[in-house]
């Protein structure tokens, strides 16, 4: 029977992949020339690592591996760092 620690836990990865889905929803909506002009990875180097980052969560888990904290990092990182450089503004 799973217990309340496996329920939070899961609770927190699918979280870490709603993050990094809505990160790499947005990197894709964004030019390639914008990435580059502020500054930032190129728009290949990001699509991949979120993708690879919804991986990891989707397969490891994010305690299943020392990995996968990793994975909220990026998604993370994408959205509080990239995103306001990318879009113009620093609204969400």
């Amino acid at each position: 029977m799973a217990t309340a620690e496996y329920w939070f836990l899961f609770a927190v990865d699918m979280a870490v992949v709603v993050l990094c889905v809505i990160a790499l929803a947005d990197a894709v909506r964004r030019p390639a020339t914008a990435f580059v002009a502020h500054g930032k990875l190129t728009k290949p180097l990001w699509t991949g690592i979120l993708l690879a980052a919804i991986l990891v969560a989707l397969m490891l888990g994010f305690v299943g591996s020392f990995i996968g904290p990793f994975a909220a990092v990026a998604g993370l990182v994408y959205l509080v760092d990239v995103k306001p450089a990318v879009s113009g503004s620093n609204n969400w």
